[in-house]
């Protein structure tokens, strides 16, 4: 079952007295001005601290509220000043956001750490927290080596724009592309609040009505990894980045590889550290255990900002939640398992098995081969085997993890090992190297990795896809040959997870992944050659350390101000098969009801529903639809936004329209509809 989220336990005591500056501007060069919230501690002009700073466009004064007073309250109650920052055109920030990751963003972002270094109560240190977008940016403005910036805490976030993150995956288009380009539209069709900015708030709001514009249809015409992608990618140069980094993500989220690249790339002080989380903070994370993921930040910040020898650079570069097997389920309250660690990344002691496909077996190094009539085996999936995938993404708000995966094996190859002897652990990447022959110029191939239960229930533990146009280039993808033969090497998610003696591992292959996969514009047959293909496991030995590694504990925060429920919420996933039209529909229900922020009085809603469909075996009946209201209101001021996105193709263009409309009060004040063709490139 679903459940709300944990409850770290609040500090109702901390170190060091703090005051909070409700509102500061922070001016940027050509004469905009960015909102920023400050928590400092109160001796800080007579002795100065380092700085820690978030920068993000998801509305200080009323979305992030409680969440920053529990972070930053809680880094200035031990020494150091937390700042939140809206981005340029975001809350009330002036000016306009018109994309992820521009150049205008990460030079304001030097900007903003130029002015904090400056102020009387700062020590001209500066360290970055972030989850996701502040994860990204942490990341970027490091490898600009500003001279303030010397310690970066990343979270959920990633090196490389294009091949792991929302966008594509192995040249697929995802379906959260659309998700999250959806909420980006919703986000930036709200107001800025006149209790901060004053009369000016509507021109403010006109302005980004009319200029943020349609981010999916950017997204959405840079369909390989060009330079649009490349800019901010920092993997493409990762000697860029010359202050310490601790890299954290979850299994449950779907930024966990960019932890292990950090730790391989990177030449500076990093650790890796990856619970059972969602896109979370850890001190929040679902499934569970949280942690006290604030101390472990502040340890970081103690050791690279106050130059502390607290250990933290003499600790195991990588700690991981090893996952123990478990029923499968959409959504969990905790993950049985146990914090593993290893020394390096890459580590000596991962040692590769290699499984060869037979004829439906996975068959382990040293047996003998596959029996002839195992030379080929077919696949063409239905489009409805992705209905049951999960999000890329998930939130574990709701219950958006992958279920019980015989639901989807029917319409995939499945190669099953053997009943294991033994305890089985892997952690890493398992790799899938095949040969495969399609009929059609476009195919995509999407492989899972599943814990088969003895009862025969199967648990996803990880999967990959690969636009197989892909096969050698996100650059430069080329055609298949219809009818030939290519070779295919494609890496799995990273993850930390036990097998247990009795149970097998199953591998399906299929050739449809939706919706989490915008399916290839023809069903595709294709032929895969078990005895020239193969499986590589990262096996894990266990070694004794682990049980003595350094506990943990349980989340802390610092205080926050109260809130007041006023409509509940509803998270659901439902899956809707009209038999008559043979029409398949995955429904997502994100209502978040309607809070008071009772220390200024405003009240907020947020409401988003998406719907996939297609219809039979039809990739061109493909569609993706998403709607999202937003409401504020406070004092007679009352604002509400509605935005729509639909995605729809044919053979040869993916096809967009969007509309918003924009209220004050019950009177509509703005709307504006796009349609807009895009080509398709060989996706």
């Amino acid at each position: 079952m679903t459940r709300a989220a944990p409850q770290p336990r609040v500090l109702e005591e901390l170190p060091r007295e703090v005051r909070t500056v409700e509102h500061a501007w922070i001016p940027m060069p050509d004469g905009t001005r960015l909102a920023a919230r400050l928590w400092i501690p109160e001796d800080a002009e007579r002795d100065p601290v380092p700085a820690i700073l978030e920068y993000i466009p998801y509305r200080l004064r009323d979305g992030t509220r409680l969440r920053d007073e529990m972070d930053h309250g809680y880094f200035a109650g031990h020494g150091c000043a937390g700042v939140r920052v809206d981005l340029r055109g975001s809350g009330d920030s002036e000016g306009v956001l018109c994309d992820e990751y521009l150049e205008q963003e990460l030079a304001d972002g030097e900007a903003v750490l130029a002015w904090l270094a400056e102020q009387p109560w700062c020590n001209g240190r500066v360290g970055m927290i972030g989850i996701s977008w502040g994860g990204f940016n942490g990341l970027q403005l490091a490898a600009r080596q500003p001279p303030q910036l010397q310690a970066v805490v990343t979270v959920c976030s990633t090196d490389d724009r294009y091949a792991d993150d929302v966008h594509y995956m192995g040249g697929c288009l995802l379906g959260d592309n659309l998700s999250w380009a959806s909420t980006m539209f919703a986000y930036n069709s709200t107001p800025p609040d006149p209790g901060v900015v004053g009369d000016r708030w509507r021109d403010m709001w006109m302005e980004r009505l009319k200029k943020s514009g349609l981010w999916l249809e950017a997204w959405l015409r840079h369909q390989h990894r060009d330079g649009y992608w490349k800019h901010a990618s920092v993997c493409e140069d990762l000697t860029d980045i010359q202050c310490p980094v601790l890299a954290v993500s979850g299994w449950a989220d779907g930024y966990s590889n960019a932890v292990f690249r950090l730790l391989t790339g990177l030449q500076v002080p990093c650790k890796g550290l990856i619970g059972p989380w969602s896109h979370r903070y850890p001190h929040d994370g679902i499934p569970g255990p949280a942690i006290d993921f604030l101390h472990e930040c502040q340890r970081w910040w103690d050791r690279w900002l106050k130059d502390e020898d607290n250990g933290v650079d003499h600790e195991p570069a990588l700690r991981a939640w090893m996952q123990d097997s478990i029923e499968p389920f959409t959504a969990y309250a905790d993950r049985p398992g146990r914090w593993v660690a290893e020394d390096g990344w890459p580590s000596d002691r991962i040692r590769l098995h290699e499984y060869t496909l037979g004829a439906a077996r996975l068959l382990p190094e040293g047996q003998d081969p596959a029996p002839p009539d195992a030379e080929s085996r077919r696949v063409s999936s239905p489009l409805s085997l992705g209905l049951f995938a999960g999000k890329w993404c998930s939130y574990s708000g709701a219950p958006d993890l992958p279920g019980d995966q015989r639901q989807e094996d029917g319409g995939a190859l499945v190669f099953d090992t053997p009943a294991l002897p033994e305890r089985l652990e892997i952690l890493g990447g398992a790799e899938v190297e095949l040969e495969v022959v399609c009929d059609r110029p476009v195919a995509m191939l999407a492989a899972r990795l599943s814990d088969l239960a003895p009862d025969g229930t199967a648990t996803r533990v990880t999967y990959g896809l690969r636009n197989l146009t892909h096969r050698d280039s996100h650059e430069h993808p080329e055609p298949l040959p219809a009818g030939e033969p290519v070779r295919i090497r494609m890496k799995l998610n990273d993850v930390a997870h036990a097998f247990p003696a009795g149970h097998r591992i199953r591998l399906a292959l299929s050739t449809s992944y939706f919706p989490l996969a915008w399916p290839a514009p023809e069903p595709v047959s294709m032929a895969v050659s078990p005895t020239r293909s193969r499986l590589v496991l990262p096996v894990r030995p266990p070694r004794d350390t682990d049980a003595s590694l350094r506990p943990l504990g349980e989340p802390t925060v610092a205080p926050h101000a109260a809130s007041t429920p006023l409509e509940t919420g509803r998270n659901a996933w439902l899956v809707h098969r009209d038999l008559a039209r043979d029409v398949s529909t995955l429904e997502v229900v994100k209502d978040e009801g309607r809070t008071r922020l009772d220390e200024i009085g405003t009240e907020v809603g947020r409401d988003t529903r998406e719907w996939y469909s297609h219809q039979a075996n039809d990739p061109l009946t493909a569609r993706g639809e998403v709607r999202a209201e937003r409401t504020f209101r406070r004092d007679g001021w009352a604002v509400r936004t509605v935005t729509r996105t639909i995605l729809t193709c044919d053979a040869r263009h993916f096809r967009v329209r969007a509309e918003l409309d924009a209220y004050e009060d019950s009177t509509r004040v703005w709307c504006r509809s796009w349609d807009r063709w895009i080509p398709r490139d060989l996706v």
